[in-house]
C-alpha cells in the first residue's frame, strides 16, 4: 500500500462525516446517462487527490481544508483567527466536586490512571453525572491546580471544544499513537451531554496535549513543552 493510500484510508478515522441522503430514486431515473453522471464524480475524485498530494502529508492539514474543523479524541478544534477571549470568572463543569482518588474511580466507568511523572494528585474532581450518578469526567490537579490533566470516557460524544489561533494544532505521537498538542493560550469551552458547547465554562487555557488510550480519552494542559507533556502521557499507569 503506497504513503497516499495509506493516508487517505486512515484520515477516514478522523473526519466525521454526516450520514449520505438517500439518492436511489434519483439514480433509478439517471440511470439512462452513466457516462454524463460519471464526469462529475470523477473530476470530484481527481481534486481530492491532488488536494491530498499538495498538502502536506498530515491529516490536521487534509482535516483543515476539507472541514475546517478537526475532530479528535472526544475534542474539537476549530481554528479562529480571533477567538472571543471570555471575561471574568470560567463556571465549573457541570455537577463538578471534590472527591477522594478512590471515590472518583468508583464515579467513573473508566480506569483512573495516575502520571508517573506527576505522581498523586494535589486534588481530584469529577464532574457532570449522568441520572445514575456516574460523571464523565474526572480531573487530577498538580501544582494548585495550574497543571491539570482531564480523562473522559471516549465512548461518548464531544467534551471539550477549543478555539485557536493559526496554525492551531499540530499531529505529535504518544506511546506509538497519534496525538495533538495544542501550543499556547486558547480559548476552552465545554460541551455538555446534549451536546451544547457550555459557554459559561469557557476559559483561556494553557499548552495543552490531547490523546486516547483504548476507551478513554486525556487533556493534559500547563505550562509545560510539548517535550514535557509528551513524557508524562507516556508515563501513565
Amino acid at each position: 500500500m503506497g504513503d497516499l493510500e495509506r493516508e487517505l484510508r486512515d484520515l477516514s478515522a478522523w473526519l466525521e462525516t454526516p450520514e449520505p441522503p438517500d439518492v436511489r430514486a434519483q439514480v433509478r431515473g439517471r440511470l439512462h446517462r452513466p457516462v454524463r453522471r460519471w464526469r462529475p464524480l470523477a473530476a470530484a475524485a481527481l481534486a481530492a487527490l491532488l488536494l491530498v498530494a499538495v498538502l502536506p502529508p498530515t491529516r490536521a492539514a487534509v482535516a483543515d481544508a476539507v472541514t475546517g474543523l478537526l475532530r479528535f479524541a472526544g475534542v474539537s478544534i476549530a481554528v479562529a483567527p480571533a477567538p472571543t477571549v471570555p471575561g471574568g470568572v470560567a463556571s465549573p463543569l457541570p455537577g463538578q466536586r471534590v472527591a477522594g482518588l478512590d471515590e472518583a474511580q468508583r464515579a467513573v466507568r473508566f480506569p483512573i490512571r495516575l502520571p508517573a511523572k506527576l505522581g498523586p494528585p494535589e486534588r481530584v474532581l469529577v464532574a457532570d453525572p449522568d441520572p445514575a450518578g456516574t460523571c464523565r469526567v474526572a480531573t487530577l490537579l498538580y501544582d494548585g491546580g495550574a497543571l491539570r490533566v482531564d480523562a473522559f470516557d471516549g465512548r461518548l460524544n464531544l467534551s471539550f471544544h477549543k478555539e485557536v489561533i493559526p496554525p492551531g494544532a499540530d499531529w505529535v505521537e504518544v506511546g506509538g499513537d497519534f496525538a495533538v498538542w495544542v501550543e499556547g493560550p486558547h480559548v476552552l469551552s465545554y460541551v455538555d451531554r446534549s451536546g451544547v458547547v457550555r459557554k459559561e465554562s469557557a476559559r483561556l487555557a494553557a499548552s495543552t496535549l490531547i490523546w486516547q488510550d483504548a476507551d478513554v480519552s486525556y487533556r493534559l494542559e500547563g505550562a509545560v513543552t510539548r517535550a514535557e507533556a509528551i513524557e508524562i502521557a507516556r508515563s501513565l499507569r
